[in-house]
């Protein structure tokens, strides 16, 4: 089968994804194989191929936003039947018996899996998944919208709690990619002020398309106190000035698993009035579970731009370089 692999982490001008032969992987017990039909281009691939995320193993297959058909299960799968539409996600395992998995915390396992990092991931003809991890796709959405929802609308959705933001209050988005578009329409179908910091045209263009409160630069100042903030630039020089947007008692939630360094913070400008800053840990999968229904309901819609699986390199150039806005989609 064809598959993208990271063969040497760099520059993504460099060429550090290259296309390879593979055998076909057969399935385990557990575990359903999915043909790809549609694989999400997420941040997360960029920094994986960029080495800002070191690869745990080499030539990965990257790729974690993926919907397709199960055409073969290994031993014991219950879930999911032969040609069954199925989405899979960036939490691919977990041990389930640390303390943060008998907790239901499982974000916060202590010996995870990820989709796309530790296992091969969808930028490929197929993959494998363990069927406890794989998500049925709703029959309302189709393949091209379904595949953003499983990394950035999921991430989005638990960053927006994180966030908390108090009913009918107002909600800053810094950066306007792929996961900011779909958590903005979730803000506004819930009744928030959403005001949008972000830096390119596209960005600012889509985020005045769906409707926000106001659009201005990454490093401007909204106009009213926040009551909560999420940062999904994964610009740490964002931080302070988030925090300094943000009304006391709110918090910034930070949603990117990998950020630049946040500068020194100003205690009595930045931190002081019991604001808060929180990270943003994977999610559990009944994070999923509920922002796919939410979805359903809502009618949210990822604004995609579709490419080939053959174009994953140019797909990750061009979103390296912001030359389109809301998710890139790759189609086999």
């Amino acid at each position: 089968m064809r598959s993208w692999a990271v063969t040497e982490p760099g520059p993504i001008d460099s060429g550090p994804l290259q296309r390879v032969e593979r055998d076909l992987p057969e399935p385990g017990p557990g575990q359903v194989r999915v043909r790809v039909s549609c694989c999400g281009v997420c941040r997360t691939d960029l920094h994986l191929a960029e080495g800002d995320l070191p690869p745990h193993r080499a030539l990965t297959t990257p790729g974690h936003e993926v919907v397709g058909v199960v055409d073969a299960v290994g031993e014991g799968v219950r879930r999911f039947a032969l040609r069954q539409r199925v989405g899979v996600a960036w939490l691919a395992g977990t041990d389930g018996s640390c303390r943060y998995c008998r907790a239901g915390r499982e974000n916060l396992c202590q010996a995870p899996v990820f989709t796309g990092w530790d296992l091969d991931g969808g930028y490929a003809d197929y993959c494998l998944a363990a069927e406890a991890f794989a998500y049925p796709v709703p029959d309302t959405i189709d393949d091209e919208q379904a595949a953003p929802l499983l990394c950035a609308g999921i991430i989005g959705y638990r960053a927006l709690r994180r966030a908390a933001v108090p009913p009918g209050g107002a909600l800053g988005i810094y950066g306007f990619g792929g996961s900011a578009h779909l958590t903005a329409q979730v803000a506004l179908h819930l009744g928030l002020r959403v005001h949008v910091l972000t830096r390119g045209e596209q960005n600012q263009r889509l985020a005045t398309k769906l409707g926000v409160d106001s659009v201005g630069p990454a490093d401007g100042t909204p106009p009213e106190p926040l009551d909560g903030a999420i940062l999904f630039a994964p610009a740490g020089e964002l931080v302070p000035v988030a925090l300094r947007a943000i009304a006391p008692g709110g918090t910034l939630a930070v949603a990117g698993i990998w950020l630049s360094d946040i500068p020194a913070l100003d205690y009595a400008a930045e931190l002081f009035g019991e604001r808060q800053l929180r990270s943003v840990t994977a999610n559990t999968r009944a994070d999923g579970e509920e922002f796919l229904r939410l979805v359903a309901r809502l009618g949210v819609r990822a604004t995609t731009t579709a490419y080939s699986m053959g174009d994953a390199d140019r797909a990750l150039r061009d979103l390296a370089y912001g030359r389109f806005g809301g998710a890139a989609v790759l189609h086999n």
